[in-house]
């Protein structure tokens, strides 16, 4: 197994174990994505690990177009009215128990985990009208998986948070697409949590930034 390969399946092994401790009491409360709940963002990574195994069996014959970095858009800040985003709360509604939720994660997101361990680095998949390689289709979504474990845990600080590895691949991830370094005092999670907006940052934090406080927040499309 390639090293972004397994750097991909620790980082969804590790989310999907955070999302099976978490208790059922919990799915209601807030997550670190504005405007929606634990539950609704566990709804979120059904989809992800849906979208990565209809990806993983969509060979392209083109060249690539993009890679792990180039794979995201910086774009404007959410209004709360892409009908996605609106689809999601009452999806995950309509599962009624956490306990369904959580299986049906589980059940896919073990499938996703196991097509991503089979895929050949190398071979050609097709993606949002992209092409790309498995390699770096699977390297760009670490950077997803490490801001969703963020999301998951936001409001329970005695939760397990992401690998270590991880959140370094993240930061050095949203730092290439940014184009642009986080000051060297910011951990990789909170370089993460405010260079996407999930907080903002401290009159310390902000003026370590220096200019590129005014170009947050970097928020991925």
């Amino acid at each position: 197994m390639s090293d972004r390969i397994e750097l991909f399946s620790r980082s969804w092994a590790a989310l999907r174990a955070a999302v099976a401790e978490t208790p059922d009491e919990d799915f209601g409360l807030p997550s670190g994505c504005a405007g929606w709940l634990v539950r609704d963002l566990v709804c979120h990574l059904v989809i992800d690990a849906q979208d990565v195994l209809i990806t993983l069996v969509t060979p392209a014959a083109a060249e690539p177009t993009v890679d792990a970095v180039t794979y995201w858009n910086l774009v404007e800040p959410p209004t709360g009215e892409d009908p996605l985003d609106a689809l999601i709360p009452r999806l995950a509604a309509a599962y009624g128990e956490p306990g369904l939720l959580k299986f049906h994660l589980d059940d896919v997101g073990s499938a996703a985990g196991r097509a991503a361990g089979l895929a050949d680095p190398a071979a050609r998949v097709g993606t949002r009208d992209q092409v790309l390689t498995a390699g770096d289709y699977l390297s760009a979504y670490v950077l997803e998986w490490a801001l969703h474990h963020l999301d998951l845990i936001a409001y329970r600080p005695s939760a397990a948070e992401p690998p270590a590895e991880t959140l370094a691949a993240a930061r050095g991830s949203l730092e290439k697409i940014a184009g642009a370094s986080f000051p060297a005092s910011f951990s990789d999670k909170d370089a993460l949590l405010v260079g996407t907006g999930r907080r903002a940052p401290s009159d310390r934090e902000t003026a370590a930034l220096g200019d590129l406080a005014a170009r947050l927040p970097f928020v991925l499309g």
